[in-house]
């Protein structure tokens, strides 16, 4: 695919008009026709070789907020593999996860057509669209599309599943978005959550430093083991010392799994210092023809200050 650009956002030949957008051929740590796609304000790395989006930056910056295991630069995926190519990035799993084992007959690694494939990626003048194989055990085929928001430091990702052949499935869209080791990370409750019921613990013990403060609730990671919690918040925050990122998730009615967790955390122990942001649409059984989707919603910025409440809140608009 030859490198494209979009050069009919606005009224580019006026002043105060935004960047065109741009989509480039990049080779990406050993990972050849990879894309880059930038907006002037924000980038993102497109990785076609291994099924998902690996980083998210400011424009011009080497430094990304997205967790790259760079013990496996350039290596691909293997979906008859044991073993789980811990990649990093931003991908879509089906859940629950309890399911796993029932439909494709393994409960770990994930399904290999959702993780540990080569997906089809088509450029176009504003976005990237990445198209799995269709999933034996599921018969669901992800389409995901990339975007930036012109002149915003934002970008999209809608993920959808395609129910194209097999038996009616019960299932939710599940996206994973790993993350270096934060300072802090947050979870913005909503209204009408109450202290009793602001998390779940999925799994581990209680995460490092909980706290609680109206609707924020706040973690950090522990080296020495995992943990991870649900909440039925739909926006999640994650800051280091330089950068805040948002990911916000579309909100759809409707029972989600896991104790009906719209946003889960799950933070990883050494010696790999990264943590999970997860978003959970709500449960669909889905027949030959039918679809789902979920968008979310990923806003990048610089810390405004080193309080961490304080920049929690103005990130949250509280």
């Amino acid at each position: 695919m030859p490198d494209q650009q979009n050069r009919g956002v606005g009224p580019g030949s006026k002043l105060g008009s935004p960047a065109p957008i741009s989509v480039t051929t990049v080779d990406y740590h050993g990972w050849a026709g990879s894309y880059l796609i930038s907006n002037g304000r924000v980038e993102a790395v497109v990785v076609p070789s291994i099924g998902r989006v690996m980083q998210f930056r400011l424009a011009g910056e080497d430094q990304g907020v997205f967790w790259v295991n760079r013990l496996l630069d350039g290596k691909l995926p293997d979906a008859a593999s044991s073993e789980w190519g811990n990649f990093g990035g931003d991908k879509s799993w089906p859940a629950p996860q309890g399911d796993w084992e029932k439909v494709t007959g393994r409960e770990w690694p994930p399904p290999g057509s959702f993780d540990a494939s080569r997906v089809d990626a088509v450029a176009g003048r504003d976005e990237i669209t990445l198209k799995t194989m269709v999933d034996p055990g599921y018969g669901i085929q992800i389409v995901r599309r990339i975007k930036l928001a012109p002149a915003l430091p934002m970008m999209t990702i809608r993920t959808g599943y395609h129910k194209l052949i097999g038996d009616p499935i019960t299932v939710a869209v599940w996206v994973i978005t790993q993350l270096p080791e934060p300072q802090r990370v947050f979870a913005l409750l909503p209204r009408e959550s109450q202290l009793a019921d602001a998390f779940h613990q999925l799994a581990g013990p209680a995460p490092k430093e909980l706290k609680i403060d109206g609707r924020l609730l706040s973690l950090a990671r522990d080296p020495r083991d995992f943990s991870k919690i649900g909440t039925r918040g739909s926006s999640l925050l994650w800051m280091d010392n330089d950068y805040v990122l948002r990911i916000d998730a579309s909100h759809a009615a409707g029972d989600h799994p896991n104790d009906d967790s719209r946003t889960e955390v799950y933070t990883n122990p050494d010696p790999l210092a990264y943590v999970e942001l997860e978003t959970v649409g709500p449960l669909r059984t889905l027949s030959v023809g039918d679809r789902i989707e979920s968008t979310n919603t990923y806003t990048l910025a610089r810390r405004s200050t080193q309080i961490e409440v304080a920049e929690a809140r103005k990130a949250f608009a509280l």
